[in-house]
């Protein structure tokens, strides 16, 4: 994939600054997905400065996007819907990666390699090579969290000269407590201008955007300038029901949002599985479900039936091209999760 060069950045800082005012990420194209459902901030006590505030618009024309590869995530959504799974590995851990990625590679159309707030990664260049020497076509999460705009560009160069398929753009959590106590945080940049960043370097942006996070009206158009920024994919973190998401998707085409969209389909199958997506702020999963998995005789096989019949019930909705299986599937090891999420993948295409 070519990477242009020169003189010049390939985009120039739109909206770059010190960010809103009181904001810890220092974002100029917010909120960002982790507000809380009391609209407190993710990393502070007081409401999130967006909240009750216009929506902040996307203020250039629209960007060119990149022509997607034929054989590509988002070539084959367009003829028949397609799975993404979460990369789930064990940290610093090169032959995890490659055992995950080799289960996964051959049973999801594309693997999702994310950045973690609770512990370091290999960076991502690196584990985008792994991946893609097991078999695993990928797309990898890019946060704001750790890195300035300069190397948030050199890891951009380095995914492009790989030829992975694309790019999750966020701005990233929090880092988690105790997760190198005194380091500082950078948020140079936040996901939408890197969307930008990474769309002005040839590089296929999907984006994500969390349905029930407060403000919750303002969601649906936010997607509408992400795609403006660059983007060319909506990733949606989870929500309780398939028609909220329906909601979702109409609301962000009356917006003006074109970008298909892929949902997020909650994989579980005990307690700490569980327990891990329910953390996070902005997420949520249908409780009654919750409850019935974990209360079944056989939790196992409970979660994988459930995460079938959500990312059927998902892939009904118009817009939706198709489903990410996320979370870690299993508190036995990255293995067994991984074993999980390829018996859902498998299960879901006997249906289709």
């Amino acid at each position: 994939m070519a990477v242009r060069t020169g003189q010049a950045s390939p985009v120039e800082p739109e909206g770059s600054g010190a960010g809103r005012p009181g904001c810890p990420k220092r974002m100029v194209f917010g909120p960002c997905g982790g507000v809380r459902d009391d609209e407190r901030c993710e990393l502070a006590e007081h409401r999130c400065v967006f909240v009750g505030e216009p929506l902040v618009r996307w203020p250039d024309p629209p960007r060119s996007r990149p022509v997607p590869a034929a054989d590509g995530l988002l070539a084959r959504a367009a003829t028949a819907p397609v799975v993404l799974a979460d990369l789930s590995v064990a940290p610093f851990d090169v032959g995890s990666v490659r055992r995950v990625a080799g289960v996964l590679g051959t049973a999801a159309d594309a693997l999702l390699a994310g950045e973690h707030a609770d512990r370091p990664d290999f960076p991502p260049t690196m584990l985008a090579r792994e991946v893609m020497a097991a078999g695993g076509r990928l797309w990898t999460t890019l946060t704001c969290r750790d890195r300035n705009r300069l190397v948030l560009e050199q890891e951009l160069a380095g995914l492009a000269a790989l030829g992975v398929d694309g790019v999750l753009c966020v701005t990233g959590d929090g880092r988690g407590p105790g997760v190198r106590p005194g380091t500082r945080q950078v948020f140079e940049l936040d996901g939408v201008r890197l969307t930008a960043l990474a769309a002005g370097m040839g590089l296929p942006v999907a984006v994500p955007e969390s349905p029930e996070a407060p403000p919750v009206d303002l969601r649906p158009a936010r997607v509408a300038q992400k795609e403006r920024a660059g983007a060319q994919l909506c990733v949606l973190n989870h929500v309780r029901s398939p028609d909220r998401v329906a909601r979702f998707v109409a609301a962000a085409r009356e917006a003006g949002a074109t970008v298909p969209f892929v949902a997020g389909v909650a994989v579980y199958t005990d307690e700490p599985s569980a327990r891990v997506l329910q953390r996070f702020p902005g997420l949520h999963l249908d409780d009654d479900v919750v409850a019935r998995v974990l209360g079944a005789d056989d939790p196992r096989e409970a979660g994988i039936a459930a995460a079938v019949d959500e990312a059927a019930a998902l892939l009904a909705v118009p817009g939706v091209v198709g489903v990410n299986l996320s979370g870690m599937g299993s508190a036995r090891g990255a293995d067994d999760g991984a074993r999980i999420k390829a018996e859902v993948a498998d299960r879901l295409r006997g249906r289709a």
